[in-house]
C-alpha cells in the first residue's frame, strides 16, 4: 500500500467518529418546523418530549419567517407535534436555572416572546392555531392572539402562573379581561383548567374539531383557493358543526358563573378571598383555599395586571407585562415556584412574603413602574 493510501486510510479512521457525530447532530429534528404550501405557511412546534414548550430557539426560528410570510403568504397555520400538547408553556425552568449566569436566558427570552405575541396579534393575514392538546402559558401566547383558534376534545387550557410565582403573561392582561364578566380574573388568579368544548364556550377558542379530523381540517384549509374570511370561516364552521364530542353539554362553569361574577368582583385580592369565605358554599371555600396556596405576590400583581389590562391595547399590555416580568423572574417566588413544581416536584413552595398583608400597594406598583428607556419594551 502506498504512503498516500496509508495516510488516507488512517485519516478516515480517525475522522469517522467526528463524521458520525456531525451526521447525528445534523439529523436532530428542528424544534420548530416551517413549511411553505403554495401561498400558505405552516408552523409546527416540534418538541413533543417537552410537550412543545416554547424556548428562545423556537421563537428565533418562527419570528423572522412569520414576518416574511406576512407579505408573501395568504394564511398561516400553527400546530404542535405529537398527540399530547399544542404547547404546554414557555421553557421557564431554563430561565430559572440560568438566572445567575453571565448571560441569563430571562434577559432576552421574555422580550422576544412578547414580540412574537405582538406580531401574531397584529398580523395582516389569517392566523389559525390548531390547539389540539395541552395549551398553557406560552402556548396560549402563540395561539390566542390569532384570528382563529380551533380546540378539540383533547384541548386543556390554563394560565397556571400564580402557582409558580409568575403571572398570566404573554398578553394575558389583554385577552383575559375580555372574556366577559369576571371569568378572566377567575382564570388568572386560580389557574382553573378548561377542557374541550369549554375552551370555546369561555371564548378562548373560536371553533372546535374532533381530534381525529384535525389533519383533515388542516388539509382542507391548505386547499383553499381563496383565503377571504368567509372562505376560511366556511371550512372551520363545517368541522365545528360536525364535531361529535359533547356538543349538547352546557358550559361546565355555567352553574357557578354568578358566583364567579359576585365573588371575583372585589376591589382587591383580599376582598375576593373575603367574598368567597362569606359565600360559604363548597365551591367558594374550595377556591378560597386554592388562592391561599398561590404566591401572595403573584396574586396581588395578577389582580392589578388584569384590572389595568382591561383598558389597554395588546401592545400596551405586553409592554406592561415586560416591566413586570423583568422584575418577577429575578425574585424569590418565581425561583421557588419552579423548584416546587418542576424541579423537586414536592408541591410545597415556601413563598416570601408568605402573607398578603405583608405586600403593600406601593410594593405592587414597583412592578409596574417604568424602566430605563433603553430597557422598556416599546412597540
Amino acid at each position: 500500500m502506498s504512503l498516500v493510501r496509508i495516510i488516507t486510510s488512517r485519516l478516515r479512521t480517525a475522522l469517522r467518529p467526528l463524521l458520525i457525530s456531525s451526521r447525528n447532530m445534523s439529523s436532530d429534528p428542528p424544534e420548530a418546523i416551517l413549511e411553505e404550501v403554495g401561498d400558505k405557511g405552516v408552523i409546527t412546534l416540534s418538541r413533543p418530549k417537552s410537550l412543545n414548550a416554547l424556548n428562545c430557539n423556537m421563537i428565533r426560528i418562527i419570528y423572522p419567517k412569520l414576518k416574511e410570510w406576512e407579505t408573501t403568504k395568504t394564511m398561516v397555520i400553527i400546530k404542535g407535534a405529537g398527540e399530547k400538547a399544542f404547547c404546554a408553556g414557555g421553557d421557564v425552568r431554563n430561565v430559572v436555572e440560568t438566572v445567575n449566569d453571565e448571560n441569563p436566558v430571562g434577559e432576552y427570552f421574555f422580550r422576544e416572546e412578547y414580540q412574537l405575541n405582538c406580531l401574531i396579534g397584529t398580523l395582516h393575514i389569517p392566523y389559525i392555531a390548531l390547539i389540539d392538546g395541552i395549551t398553557m402559558g406560552g402556548g396560549v401566547g402563540v395561539s390566542v392572539h390569532g384570528q382563529y383558534r380551533v380546540a378539540t376534545e383533547r384541548t386543556l387550557f390554563a394560565m397556571p402562573e400564580t402557582a409558580i410565582g409568575l403571572f398570566p403573561d404573554v398578553g394575558g392582561s389583554y385577552f383575559l379581561p375580555r372574556l366577559g364578566g369576571r371569568l378572566g380574573m377567575y382564570l388568572a388568579l386560580t389557574g382553573h383548567r378548561l377542557k374541550g368544548l369549554d375552551v370555546k364556550k369561555a371564548g378562548v377558542a373560536t371553533h372546535v374539531c374532533d381530534s381525529a379530523r384535525i389533519a383533515e381540517l388542516e388539509e382542507s384549509l391548505l386547499k383553499l383557493e381563496s383565503t377571504y374570511p368567509e372562505d376560511i370561516a366556511a371550512v372551520l364552521n363545517q368541522f365545528d358543526q360536525e364535531a361529535t364530542f359533547s356538543k349538547n353539554e352546557p358550559f361546565s362553569l355555567q352553574p357557578v358563573l354568578s358566583k364567579i361574577q359576585s365573588c371575583f368582583s372585589g376591589g382587591s385580592i383580599e376582598e375576593i378571598i373575603s367574598n368567597l369565605e362569606k359565600d360559604g358554599s363548597e365551591w367558594a371555600q374550595k377556591h378560597a383555599n386554592i388562592l391561599k396556596k398561590m404566591s401572595p405576590t403573584s396574586l396581588k400583581v395578577t389582580f392589578e395586571q388584569i384590572e389595568r389590562g382591561a383598558h389597554l391595547t395588546l401592545q400596551e399590555c405586553l409592554s406592561m407585562e415586560y416591566r413586570i416580568v423583568s422584575r418577577v423572574y429575578k425574585g424569590h417566588d418565581f425561583k421557588e415556584g419552579i423548584r416546587a413544581q418542576l424541579i423537586d416536584r414536592d408541591g410545597n413552595p415556601r413563598w416570601d412574603p408568605s402573607d398578603l398583608s405583608d405586600i403593600s400597594q406601593e410594593k405592587v406598583e414597583e412592578y409596574f413602574s417604568p424602566m430605563p428607556s433603553k430597557e422598556d419594551l416599546i412597540f
